[in-house]
């Protein structure tokens, strides 16, 4: 399902349970934990819009993120990391591919300015993957952001941020495969 249309979003409550980790898989990374959390409120709630489906799921993702569990925050750690590094050289899945394409024409400097970030944003916050909407800014723009969360050193807040990013990459995602229409 990674390419083509995504189904009508009042009818996933009627498709199988993997069409709608397919349908999560797609708008966000293939990750078992999203399935595990999100696939039966797939099946459970009937949503208007594919954005009224991806804020509860990142209401989903936010109750994680403020449990006091461990566990809790670890498995939205695993869910977080799904999204490949930004810049790296092989990234498996093609809707990322494309998304980042303009940071992989940057020169080899740029390539290892964001390499190096990358591990330093992951120093600073271990167990997350620095997460943003590129929507076609620069790597000069992406680098001056991830300068800003790292120099922030709030992992509480990054977790948020992050969430609310790979909500903005979902809903991009859905609008591309032409899910404007809350009606389909």
């Amino acid at each position: 399902m990674e390419h083509g249309p995504l189904p009508a979003v009042r009818a996933i409550p009627h498709i199988s349970t993997e069409e709608r980790a397919a349908v999560l898989d797609r708008l966000f990374e293939p990750s078992i934990p999203l399935h595990t959390l999100s696939v039966s409120l797939l099946q459970e709630k009937t949503f208007d819009s594919y954005e009224d489906m991806i804020d509860s799921i990142g209401l989903q993702l936010t109750h994680l993120a403020e449990s006091s569990s461990t566990s809790d925050k670890d498995w939205l750690e695993s869910i977080l990391a799904a999204h490949p590094r930004l810049g790296q050289s092989k990234v498996e899945s093609a809707q990322s591919r494309t998304e980042q394409a303009q940071l992989n024409t940057e020169d080899d400097v740029s390539r290892q300015s964001l390499s190096q970030l990358n591990d330093l944003y992951e120093q600073t916050f271990p167990g997350l993957r620095y997460v943003v909407f590129v929507d076609g800014r620069d790597s000069a723009a992406i680098m001056q952001d991830m300068k800003s969360r790292i120099e922030r050193r709030d992992a509480v807040a990054e977790r948020h941020t992050t969430i609310k990013a790979m909500c903005q990459i979902a809903i991009h995602r859905a609008q591309k495969a032409g899910m404007e229409n809350d009606d389909r």
